[in-house]
């Protein structure tokens, strides 16, 4: 998703029709911790769409910053949103809060439905 987000933002806002995306390897470990997700979504069942899209959002802009943080500390973070209006330390962007709600809703359907139904 991230490669095809970056080629996308780039396609749009830079007008780059070769839609080369970039991530980075360490962002495998960071997408890693998602393997909570499904025990987090099973503790959430039965709450409001929103308040479950908003504990979402929630955590993935804590995870951001904090590994950003992190990876910083050591030169090796592969983001910067300094440049950015709405950006905190240039490690997370508020802006992207409904991105966040909506993926994390659609991640909730896709890859826990079937897990949370076995209970």
């Amino acid at each position: 998703m991230e490669l095809a987000f970056s080629s996308i933002h780039d396609l749009t806002t830079k007008h780059d029709k070769r839609m080369i995306g970039r991530t980075s390897l360490l962002m495998f470990p960071i997408y890693g911790m998602g393997a909570v997700f499904c025990p987090l979504a099973k503790k959430l069942r039965g709450m409001n769409t929103f308040i479950r899209g908003g504990v979402y959002t929630v955590l993935i802009f804590l995870t951001e910053y904090a590994t950003g943080w992190l990876l910083r500390r050591f030169s090796m973070c592969p983001w910067d949103y300094s440049d950015a209006k709405y950006n905190i330390d240039g490690l997370v962007r508020l802006d992207f809060a409904p991105a966040w709600f909506i993926l994390g809703l659609v991640f909730e359907k896709c890859t826990c439905e079937k897990e949370c139904q076995d209970d």
